[in-house]
């Protein structure tokens, strides 16, 4: 495995103060199957975190989507705009997979990023 895309430790955004820090930046854009919220950081790589609702389903069910968005992370981690805190959230889908959510999160980035970049 190359190690630009391993999933380590310090990608997670853990404690509920790290989520509010982004949540308080407002900085948030979201399509059909998923919500972005993102907060630039200094640290000189990209985190995630992952708010997945008990509405979505069971606790099987709302692990599934985890790791979707963990795998979909893990694999275009790279390719997302800047160095940036993300929290995702899934909204409820039966069909949507790693592939989707991949294509999601670029598509996503790039568009906050240019609406950053307007102001």
């Amino acid at each position: 495995m190359e190690h630009r895309h391993r999933f380590l430790q310090k990608h997670h955004l853990k404690s509920p103060r790290e989520f509010d820090i982004v949540y308080a930046a407002r900085q948030s854009i979201s399509d059909d199957c998923l919500i972005l919220y993102a907060k630039e950081n200094t640290l000189g790589y990209s985190r995630v975190g992952l708010s997945v609702g008990k509405k979505l389903g069971s606790a099987v069910a709302r692990n599934r989507y985890k790791r979707c968005l963990r795998e979909a992370f893990r694999l275009c981690r790279q390719e997302l705009q800047g160095n940036c805190d993300h929290v995702l959230i899934p909204r409820r889908s039966r069909t949507a997979t790693t592939a989707q959510y991949c294509h999601s999160l670029k598509t996503l980035s790039q568009r906050l990023q240019r609406r950053h970049s307007k102001t």
